[in-house]
């Protein structure tokens, strides 16, 4: 084996161009909705816009129509996975994932078990899984309050985020879909896509997941991967697939992994503006995020609990940017850098494309939006 100490460096700017041509971030990729979901395994979806928009800025000709009627036919489904959060999966992906993701749930109930003393788990899991699938789909107050009449003196919140762990519920539509999303209720992913196609399923290999990982996500670290899926002791998983894997390291010394025959563009490669909805898992789903955020703009997309909308330029974080009444505003970091200048027009333009093609404002005719430059906080 040849020494690790001889694998090729891989420069930041290279890193990120080759992560951007697996995001399909380069130009806008043919492909179907179902397609782009399943390739990029899954699309954070805390709230219910976001998976709409990181499509549009994905993929040619996208309209929220098509993953909204995927979301309707059971195609795809919204439920937590990855790092304990809501993500929009295709149905497989779901049936799949969810079971490597368990035990880190499971592990997620112990950090709430002074609320659950003297709550059998198992029989809590028995009892939400019988309550959801009895009747139409709950609400987790209705959840709540149904494992309270068996546990009286246990927590409230905690009893809920057992049955959120242990129980793969999934928030059924109209929620989710475009123009059309109400109250969050729940049921079971089994129950949802019907029990033939579950048992079918199975659960996907710690390998094979590693490997569809590194065609979205690489090259990456194992701490990569573990931060995307919130897991741990991946570190097996990488050793056995190493014989098929190529080795970098980062300009850090940190040993990188990715299939050998995945896009690895020249770090010249030109990467358009993309206007990123609150959430993008591109900026989430590595231990080490300098690929995508520059120092100088880290920690610039969050304030508190809140997320803003975010601007790549030039395959970096750049902004932020937020749409009110036909009008998007766009806060540049460095405004007066020699990038930003030159990108206005191709801003401008993907604003306007983002616009037409997303903002439903029956207030502002087709074609009457408008992009300006300044503070999304004035």
């Amino acid at each position: 084996m040849v020494s690790r100490t001889t694998h090729p460096v891989i420069g930041t700017r290279s890193l990120n161009r080759a992560t951007l041509a697996r995001q399909l971030l380069l130009g806008r990729a043919g492909m179907s909705a179902r397609d782009a979901v399943g390739h990029l395994l899954g699309l954070q979806a805390q709230n219910v816009k976001p998976p709409y928009y990181q499509l549009h800025a994905r993929l040619a000709g996208f309209r929220p129509a098509e993953l909204a009627g995927l979301m309707e036919s059971r195609e795809v489904v919204r439920m937590v996975t990855m790092r304990s959060t809501i993500h929009t999966h295709t149905a497989h992906d779901a049936l799949t994932l969810r079971p490597l993701v368990q035990p880190a749930r499971d592990r997620e109930v112990g950090h709430f078990r002074k609320g659950l003393v003297g709550v059998d788990l198992e029989r809590l899991t028995a009892r939400a899984r019988a309550f959801v699938e009895a009747g139409p789909p709950r609400t987790m107050g209705e959840i709540r309050e149904e494992l309270l009449t068996q546990w009286p003196g246990a927590d409230p919140q905690s009893l809920a985020v057992a049955a959120r762990c242990r129980l793969p519920l999934v928030q059924v539509t109209p929620r989710g879909v475009w123009g059309r999303s109400g109250q969050v209720r729940l049921t079971t992913l089994e129950n949802w896509l019907g029990s033939e196609r579950a048992a079918a399923a199975g659960a996907a290999s710690v390998d094979d997941v590693v490997l569809r990982y590194l065609g979205a996500f690489g090259p990456a670290s194992v701490k990569d991967m573990q931060t995307w899926a919130g897991l741990t002791r991946l570190r097996g998983a990488f050793e056995r697939l190493r014989p098929r894997l190529m080795v970098f390291r980062d300009e850090n010394g940190a040993e990188l992994f990715d299939l050998p025959d995945a896009p690895r563009p020249d770090p010249d490669t030109p990467a358009p503006p993309r206007f990123f909805p609150e959430f993008d898992n591109l900026l989430l789903s590595h231990a080490d995020r300098t690929r995508v955020i520059t120092p100088e703009a880290k920690g610039r997309s969050w304030a508190g609990n809140q997320a803003y909308r975010t601007l790549l330029l030039d395959g970096f974080l750049a902004g932020l940017w937020k749409a009110d009444a036909g009008v998007l505003t766009v806060e540049l970091f460095a405004p007066e850098s020699k990038a930003a200048k030159e990108a206005k027009e191709e801003i401008v333009a993907e604003g306007e494309l983002l616009l037409a093609a997303m903002e439903e404002d029956p207030q502002t005719p087709a074609g009457r939006w408008s992009v300006r430059f300044g503070s999304i906080h004035g």
